[in-house]
């Protein structure tokens, strides 16, 4: 059975997708971008802001599904120069210190102009 999960803390999906979806005893966090949820508006202050946003965003989807950060096994990670990599893993570790399986690729462009977009899967209890 799957359930659709959203929260008014984390940014509003932007196309015809849900935030997060439980399938059973997994959750799939749709890709988040560093979208502020109260104004709506990109985080300002480059890779290392976008990434902590982004990872907030995250976060707040995990939590409204009753997981945290310890519950994640896998994540995708995108971003937008693959030059801001050590930038992004410095704040990425302060989130996972667990070390989830993760994939990190650099892509052509992200929505919004964002820097960095992480999806995440992880276990419910």
């Amino acid at each position: 059975m799957l359930k659709t999960v959203s929260t008014e803390k984390a940014p509003a999906a932007i196309g015809p997708y849900s935030q997060a979806v439980a399938a059973g005893k997994l959750l799939f966090a749709s890709g988040q971008i560093p979208i502020v949820p109260e104004t709506g508006a990109l985080a300002q202050g480059g890779v290392t802001a976008q990434a902590g946003q982004a990872l907030k965003n995250v976060g707040e989807i995990l939590k409204s599904a009753g997981a945290g950060y310890g519950d994640v096994v896998k994540t995708t990670c995108f971003l937008a120069d693959m030059g801001d990599f050590a930038a992004f893993n410095e704040v990425y570790a302060k989130y996972f210190p667990g070390k989830p399986a993760r994939s990190c690729a650099a892509v052509k462009d992200l929505p919004k102009g964002a820097l960095c977009e992480v999806e995440a899967v992880a276990v419910l209890k």
